[in-house]
């Protein structure tokens, strides 16, 4: 083949200029027209994908006005009226760099749900709904994404989700929950892996104070003292008489402990705190209190 083929592309519409080779063969020519409308299609694509990615990310982060939402949403056609949740899932990222490749390969046959990242740290799901999924299918896909990185896991990885909502302007408000949802399983639900919203009763509340208030209910409470300073056997005792819902007889036989060696334990308690684990409403005031210790803790952490 004589000579060099080359086309130049103004923008994705106009792939206007392909020049042949000396000779103009028609086969050359049919050559770098299809070459051409291969590019064409692939920039096409490229700038859809990368159009919705920006606007999907700054949905999540609340930087589009109401009527922008809706006018780019219908642009890039993107259904404005259906179910969705938001997924965080927080990774490693730094151990192989792609993590975020791998959650799009598992949404990626469905480009109605949205794979992106805001920072270093955490990838974005926007999952679509259909009309008959709930809850229940939310924590499937949350295990579905989690079993991805099961074969090297650091302990570093947690996922979130926040609840389902009905229109593409409150996205954001998902997005934010799952955020909550992050951070306040981390500080309660250390157990956990996977965190939905709506499991995080109390400690979503607790999470919204604001730490000089905190500090003044530990002082009012425990007259200046830590619930958290008392030895690990009084807090074994606690957490497992919580845990059995404040049955003194079956608290004693998980603990192996006599009956009489648990209530001599309460006493003490009652006598240092002037709470009594045994009454239902001091009973929450120090679980509470338990609770507000933890995080103060987390957020000093933060500090540093």
């Amino acid at each position: 083949m004589q000579g060099c083929q080359f086309f130049k592309v103004f923008d994705e519409h106009q792939l206007e200029y392909v020049l042949l080779a000396y000779g103009e063969s028609d086969d050359v020519y049919m050559i770098g027209k299809i070459a051409s409308f291969q590019i064409q299609n692939l920039l096409i694509a490229y700038k859809e994908r990368f159009d919705k990615d920006n606007f999907i990310k700054n949905l999540l982060l609340d930087n589009l006005l109401l009527v922008d939402i809706y006018n780019r949403a219908k642009k890039l056609h993107i259904e404005a009226d259906v179910r969705r949740a938001v997924y965080i899932i927080e990774t490693n990222r730094e151990k192989d760099g792609n993590e975020l490749e791998r959650v799009r390969s598992l949404f990626g046959g469905k480009s109605k749900d949205f794979v992106t990242a805001v920072d270093e740290k955490n990838i974005i799901v926007v999952k679509e709904l259909a009309e008959n999924e709930g809850y229940e299918d939310l924590a499937k896909t949350a295990e579905v994404i989690w079993n991805l990185f099961t074969s090297d896991l650091t302990g570093q990885e947690h996922i979130a989700y926040g609840t389902i909502v009905g229109e593409i302007k409150e996205v954001s408000r998902s997005y934010k929950e799952a955020r909550m949802a992050l951070d306040v399983g981390k500080i309660f639900f250390e157990e956990k892996d996977i965190i939905a919203y709506s499991q995080l009763g109390i400690g979503r509340l607790i999470y919204q104070l604001p730490i000089p208030l905190c500090k003044m209910f530990i002082k009012e409470i425990f007259d200046g003292k830590s619930p958290d300073e008392f030895d690990e056997e009084t807090l074994t005792t606690i957490n497992k008489f919580f845990e059995n819902s404040l049955n003194v007889s079956e608290t004693s036989r998980q603990l192996y402990i006599h009956r009489n060696t648990l209530v001599y334990r309460l006493d003490k308690l009652q006598k240092s705190t002037g709470l009594d684990l045994r009454v239902f409403e001091d009973a929450i005031t120090f679980k509470i209190a338990l609770m507000v210790v933890k995080y103060m803790k987390y957020m000093e952490t933060l500090d540093y």
